[in-house]
């Protein structure tokens, strides 16, 4: 006989064998053991979690004609016979993803005018019903709605948000729950036993941890796993090696490194996992992961073994972690972990992914490329431990200076028509003091007084500009030339001017001795 996978050799065929989906199994019991089955049953939750495995024994039980006391298939009548060697077609089993046409619910409609040859049902499941098209969905309301009696429709689906509302008011619905480690591990181990194999625990509880829920996906990977350690026991070090994992202690390293500003610590034990064979895309989840431990550590008032059974780690794991836990803030592990979400988004696509790692890990050190509260918040604790070091050194930081009250300086006497004028004759001595924006559009201007005042007239608008917006430093350039307070007006060309300013000699330029000739 060819081999057969754990997942398919140990699926379950009573209830009594399902496990981590009890509310699910008592109530489609009781529907069996009170003759009171629906026409439509929807069954959704994640994938692996028991929904086909689970619509399987429904539909034979429903068929049995003397079901066990928890409403199972007794597994022995003529029925439940004929329907496991393959000779009852009263269960017919549809893969939607691959019959989604309006042509295949025709078909369906069709046949379910026929009555089973032998038994009281005939059961359609139709797995990843979601992916049927609208016009499917629609041909299939009708016969669902109103089925004859002796049809039973189980809907089987991992995204029931895509399904119709027409299709969920026609069903009865059943969640299936992603299931927790422990009763992944006590599978497992009820699995091992029958195969006569030796794994230790710690790396069972790993496969559970890396199915997230599945039961499965745990047992797709303990077959994977027990392939390649044909004959010995399955070490916790040879499951990580299989799988392309990482160690917890490597997170932690990364992690050190990381709150240490070691770049290159960090790149080396990037540079090993890579050599080892591992996948970078899968480092970068399983970091996700151990840096949402830390975050619930770091954030946890409650005892060990409150949050450890939570995190579904050893102790001296949870050890390890609460450790480097008290070195950092939550915000800075919130920040940690939305860039590695980015990240891990963005490897998905890309053929660099050692890169976008590397650069991510130095982004984590360096919060000042970032300019969110969380990153300023790192920058000051950066700061607050660079202090304490110095400190413990024994170099005390200078205590903050006092502020000293500046000194207010005497007013200047404000200057008379003579400084002023003073000013206009030595023009370009005083602006040699100035910058050199400023000195080049000084230079360019001309002076001019108006008696008291004294009037900058600019060679551009721009140049204008230029002056009022360091008005400071030629005030400051005035002042300590004449000792004196000087007002001064800037004006760009062709203002603040009068005619005679800007036509001093407009008398000499124009000949008045005009004689007119007398008339002939």
């Amino acid at each position: 006989m060819s081999y057969q996978s754990l997942y398919r050799k140990y699926r379950p065929r009573r209830f009594s064998e399902v496990v981590g989906q009890d509310a699910v199994i008592t109530a489609l019991g009781n529907q069996v053991k009170s003759d009171r089955i629906g026409h439509a049953y929807l069954f959704t939750g994640t994938r692996g979690t028991g929904k086909t495995t689970v619509a399987k024994i429904f539909a034979r039980a429903a068929n049995c004609e003397t079901p066990a006391d928890d409403g199972s298939p007794c597994g022995e009548c003529e029925i439940c016979k004929g329907m496991a060697d393959g000779s009852l077609m009263n269960v017919i089993e549809i893969d939607a993803a691959s019959n989604n046409g309006v042509d295949n619910v025709r078909t369906i409609i069709d046949e379910v005018s026929y009555r089973p040859q032998k038994g009281s049902k005939k059961v359609y499941i139709i797995d990843e019903v979601h992916m049927l098209s609208p016009g499917a969905f629609n041909a299939l309301l009708k016969t669902l709605e109103e089925p004859p009696e002796y049809v039973l429709f189980i809907l089987a689906t991992t995204e029931v948000a895509a399904l119709p509302v027409t299709i969920l008011s026609r069903c009865q619905r059943y969640d299936f729950h992603r299931m927790p480690i422990e009763t992944i591990v006590g599978r497992m181990r009820a699995v091992l036993s029958s195969e006569d194999s030796d794994v230790e625990d710690k790396a069972l509880s790993f496969i559970a941890r890396q199915a997230d829920g599945s039961m499965r996906d745990a047992l797709s990977l303990l077959d994977q796993c027990m392939a390649f350690t044909f004959g010995e026991t399955l070490t916790y070090d040879r499951t990580l090696e299989i799988l392309g994992a990482v160690d917890n202690s490597v997170f932690s390293g990364m992690m050190d490194a990381v709150l240490n500003e070691k770049l290159t610590e960090a790149v080396k034990l990037l540079d090993d996992i890579v050599m080892r064979g591992r996948e970078i895309k899968t480092f970068v989840n399983e970091f996700i992961g151990y840096m949402r431990n830390l975050l619930l550590i770091s954030a946890n008032g409650s005892t060990e073994a409150d949050i450890a059974d939570v995190l579904g780690v050893s102790s001296d794991n949870y050890e390890q972690m609460a450790g480097i836990a008290k070195k950092v803030d939550t915000e800075t592990l919130m920040r940690f972990i939305r860039i590695f979400s980015d990240l891990s988004a963005e490897l998905r696509y890309s053929s660099q992914k050692k890169v976008l790692t590397e650069i991510a890990i130095v982004r984590l050190m360096h919060p000042e490329m970032q300019d969110d509260t969380s990153s300023f918040k790192q920058r000051l604790a950066v700061l607050e431990r660079k202090i304490d070091k110095i400190e413990r050194d024994g170099i005390k930081a200078a205590p903050a200076a006092k502020p000293v009250a500046p000194v207010r300086k005497a007013p200047l006497p404000d200057a008379l028509p003579g400084d002023v004028q003073m000013v206009c004759d030595n023009w370009g001595r005083i602006v040699s003091d100035a910058t050199e924006i400023v000195r080049g559009t000084l230079s360019a201007a001309r002076p001019s007084t108006d008696g008291s005042r004294l009037v900058i007239v600019c060679e551009n608008e721009i140049s204008a500009e230029t002056l009022k917006n360091n008005s400071d430093e030629v005030r400051e350039i005035l002042e300590r030339e004449i000792k004196k307070n000087v007002e001064f007006e800037i004006y760009g060309p062709g203002r603040g001017e009068d005619s005679e300013e800007k036509y001093p000699n407009l008398e000499d330029s124009i000949n008045f001795d005009i004689e007119i000739a007398d008339k002939v």
